[in-house]
Order: structure tokens, then sequence, then C-alpha cells
């Protein structure tokens, strides 16, 4: 009788603990994400709605990710990094510049002459670097990817611009510490500030004009607020902006094997790639709105180019200056090479 009821004993404890394991196998997680954009910009609707789609097929619905965009759960953009960080909410899309300093090593890729117009291969030099020479400055934060939009074209509320003459005296919007410099070499005055409070202050002549991608334009309507949008040649650039999209570590730490493996394998090399496509397709798109609103497109010949290109790349031996704590030279050389590494195709 005694062996029996033993036997019923460990018949239910195997029972108990292979639901235990059956349930958190299934077990069924609801993120939040949080951003600074409306729901109609390109970050929301072109990557972070499908990313998040993509999330939940491939978890076969065990994963939610609530998406809250332009800020509705509180806060400002500069405190974004600092909500997931805290736990606040789970997952975040922001500007890395919006909290300077905090970041040193990503803006390498941020810097002209660094940065040079091509997304994917700057988003997939980022994430082989990441381990050994960027992942110190993520404390607290689980990182699912690092990626840059197509580059800081110049809009102006009424200057026509060919020649770094054409911006003395200006005052620019600039996304953060790496672009003061970029600015500040123009003869400009380099003013920070978020990107949503850009078309009241060019209304109000708070700014002359600023260093934004081309597709910030449509959402913001900034082809009410400027009327020249200036740019390279060969859709070369003034820098770029590094962005991340990045989970609280404990709420990452928590999540089973599985679903870690879930966003793992859809925030690779591909989607890299592809976020590179959604921002360039939607630059296109944006300038292309501008212009038919009757905004003039300044691309500036390469000889224009070569002028500006002069006086900003000082600003990459100044920021090395300006970072002694890190290998800042070290950092530049590697970006370049692995940059041009992934444009060449090589993997």
């Amino acid at each position: 009788m005694r062996r029996h009821t033993t036997i019923l004993a460990s018949l239910a404890a195997l029972a108990a603990s292979t639901l235990l394991t059956g349930m958190a196998q299934a077990q069924e997680v609801t993120l939040t994400l949080h951003h600074l954009l409306s729901p109609k910009s390109n970050a929301h609707a072109n990557m972070l709605e499908p990313w998040a789609k993509k999330i939940e097929e491939a978890s076969n619905g065990r994963i939610k990710i609530e998406i809250y965009p332009s800020m509705s759960l509180g806060g400002t953009p500069p405190q974004l990094v600092r909500q997931a960080a805290d736990g606040v909410v789970d997952i975040v899309w922001t500007v890395n510049g919006y909290t300077p300093g905090l970041f040193p090593r990503s803006e390498v890729f941020e810097l002209p002459t660094v940065f040079t117009g091509d997304t994917a291969a700057t988003n997939l030099a980022m994430r082989e670097m990441f381990d050994e020479y960027l992942a110190a400055d993520y404390k607290g934060l689980h990182v699912l990817w690092n990626h840059v939009h197509s580059g800081n074209a110049l809009h102006t509320a009424d200057k026509k611009v060919h020649s770094p003459a054409d911006t003395k005296g200006l005052k620019l919007r600039v996304p953060g510490a790496t672009a003061n410099t970029v600015v500040e070499a123009m003869g400009a005055t380099p003013v920070t500030m978020p990107v949503p409070d850009l078309p009241q202050s060019l209304a109000t002549g708070v700014v002359d004009g600023a260093l934004i991608p081309y597709e910030i334009i449509p959402p913001l309507q900034l082809q009410d607020v400027t009327k020249y949008q200036i740019e390279g040649p060969d859709n070369e650039r003034f820098g770029g902006t590094v962005f991340q999209v990045s989970m609280n570590q404990d709420r990452w730490d928590s999540l089973p094997d599985d679903l870690k493996q879930v966003f793992i394998d859809n925030t690779g090399d591909d989607w890299l790639v592809e976020v590179g496509r959604v921002w360039d397709a939607e630059d296109e798109r944006a300038i292309k709105m501008a212009v038919e609103s009757g905004n003039e497109r300044i691309i500036l010949t390469p000889e224009e180019m070569a002028a500006f290109n002069e006086v900003l790349a000082p600003t990459v031996d100044l920021w090395i200056e300006a970072h002694p704590d890190i290998d800042a030279r070290a950092l530049v050389d590697k970006a370049r090479e692995t940059i041009a590494k992934h444009a060449n195709g090589k993997s």
C-alpha cells in the first residue's frame, strides 16, 4: 500500500513538474515600447510596427509589443533612455544624442567622412563592432539594434546654401553633440532640441534651419516652414544620427531562452539591411513631397561639397581630442574600415 502511495505521489510530482515546464515554455509576454514620434512617422509606421508584428508572428502570439508613440506614456524625449534603464517601460526607440555624453563610442558613426550615407553598411558595422567597441556605454540596457537614418541634409527657412560662407551666422537645429561641431565648422550656431520642437522653432525664427534627414519632412510638415533642402552629390550628407532600440536589461534577462531567440532571429543582419532600405525609401518619398509643394532641392556640385568637406574634416580630430578616456582614433579607423567592408558586400 505504501509503495502504491509512493508511486502515485511520484507521478503527481512528475505531472506537476511537466505542467510547470509547459507553462514556462508557453509563457506569454506583453512588452511596452515607448518613443517620441507620431504614429504617422516613418519610424513608427514603417519600422517599429512591422517589426513588432514580426516578433508576434514568430513567437506564435506569445510575445505582444504594445507601442506608445508621441511620448504618450509621459516624460520628454531625453528621458527615454532612463525610462528603459529604470524599467519604467520595457523597450524604447530613441536618438542617442538626446542624452549627450552617455553614448560616446557610438558617436563615431555620426561623424562626417565616417558616415558617408550608406545606411545598411553603417547599421551592419555597428552590429559587428558592438560587443568589443560599443557595449560599455549601454549599462542597464539590452540593445536589440542600433541604426542610422539616411544622413543629415541641411534644411533652411529662407537661405540658399551653396558654400560654407552661406551658412555663416545661421542658427541651425542639431540632434546631438557630434553635430554641434559640424555646425560650428560651418560658421553657424548649433541649437540642440528634440525634433518635434522644430516646426514651431522654424516658424518663430528661433532657428534658421536644421540638420535632419528628409524623412522628417512629412510627419512635421517641414515643407511649410522651409524653402530649401540641401545635400551633397551621390547622397552625401553632413554626418548622421545614431538611434537605438533597447530593452530594459532585467526584462531581457527574465525572458525564457526561446523568446530571447525570437528577438535575436528577427533583429539580425537581414533586418538591419531592411531598416536601411526603409529609411532610404522614406527619404526619397519625403524630398519628392517637399519639391512638389514648391521647395527647392539643392544638390551641391562635387566642387561645392569638397569645400564643405574641407571645413568639416577637422571635426573628426576635434571629436578624437574630446574623448581622451576612450581610444577614439582607433574607433574612427575601425568604423571606417568596417563600414567600407559592408559597403563592398563582404561579411
